[in-house]
Formats: structure tokens, C-alpha cells, sequence
């Protein structure tokens, strides 16, 4: 079978584990064909609804449990402190930096797994776009590096409030709106 032809039914499978199953055997020892099957699936998920949920169903049980592993993790001079969100191909964190200056922080990361050229290039112009950004409604980024393993992360000034999802579910508002 070609990549086309797993991704197609992988995501017909009706659960994460029944499609985690379904990609072991239909891809066997094949680890580049099963990553780039899961980047399509990530992909596909986030089209779907890339508003309404996270497109982590697409990735195995051991890159999502690397995910969760995060908290209490150091990259660079932050450490992970609380998962607030999770997208497509990042996760985001409550940090707490303590030198040169002490301050909770906002730090999104590339999921393990997920740091394809494409991936990594598509994160990068997220990061380049919201650091050029100068308005009071959007996180300043504050830094920018990559973790000991190669991921790429950045680090924004931490704003409370509501997710954006959920403004745009309480408001009710419809597709063009959100």
C-alpha cells in the first residue's frame, strides 16, 4: 500500500487506538512512511476543524505521552510549569523564567515527532509573523530557541483570558465570523 492509500484508511478508523493499530501493521518497520501517514492525518485533523480541537489524535500514544511528560521539563532558562493548549503540530505552556528576570511566560514548542522541514518551516513563520506584530491584542514574543533534542520553541508574554474556541463557541459565531 502507498501513503495515500493507509492515510485514506487510517482515517476511517474509529478511535485513536484503532488507528494506531492500523498504521503499525499497515506500515510495519517503514518509521519514515508511518511519520509522514501521522503528519497527514495531523494535517487532515486540523482542517477539519482547526478552530474546535486539537490534532493530536493523529499522533501515536508515545508522542502524546512525551507531550503530557512536558510539565516540570527545562528548555533553556524556562521551566515548564502548567499545559494551557495544544494545536496542530505545538503545545503550549505556562513557563516560569527566573534569570535574567523572573516572570511567568507563555512557551510553545514543536510536538515530538512533529519537526518535519515543512513543520518546522510553517512554526518558524508563525514565530517571524507574531514577533513582527505590534498590537495590544496580540502576545509580544519575548525569545526564541530550540530544545536539547532540535525542536524549535519560542516564548511570548503570557496573556489570561478565554480561548479563542471558546469566545467563538459562547458567541456563537458562525465559520466566516471565527
Amino acid at each position: 500500500m502507498n501513503e495515500r492509500e493507509i492515510f485514506v484508511a487510517a482515517i476511517k478508523q474509529s478511535s485513536l487506538a484503532e488507528r494506531s493499530a492500523y498504521l503499525e501493521n499497515a506500515c510495519g518497520d517503514d518509521l519514515e512512511m508511518r511519520q509522514r501517514v501521522e503528519e497527514l492525518l495531523a494535517r487532515n485533523e486540523n482542517l477539519d476543524s482547526f478552530l474546535e480541537a486539537p490534532a493530536a489524535d493523529g499522533l501515536t500514544s508515545t508522542a502524546t505521552e512525551a507531550i503530557d511528560d512536558g510539565v516540570g521539563q527545562q528548555i533553556g532558562s524556562y521551566k515548564l510549569r502548567e499545559k494551557i493548549g495544544e494545536g496542530g503540530f505545538g503545545v503550549v505552556y505556562v513557563a516560569e523564567q527566573k534569570e535574567p528576570v523572573s516572570r511567568k511566560v507563555a512557551l510553545k514548542v514543536i510536538k515530538p515527532g512533529m519537526d518535519s522541514k515543512d513543520i518546522v518551516a510553517r512554526f518558524e513563520a508563525e514565530r517571524q509573523a507574531l514577533a513582527m506584530m505590534d498590537h495590544p491584542n496580540v502576545a509580544k514574543v519575548l525569545d526564541a530557541g530550540a530544545t536539547e533534542s532540535g525542536r524549535p520553541y519560542f516564548v511570548m508574554e503570557l496573556v489570561h483570558g478565554v480561548a479563542i474556541t471558546e469566545y467563538c463557541d459562547f458567541k456563537k459565531l458562525p465559520n466566516r465570523q471565527r
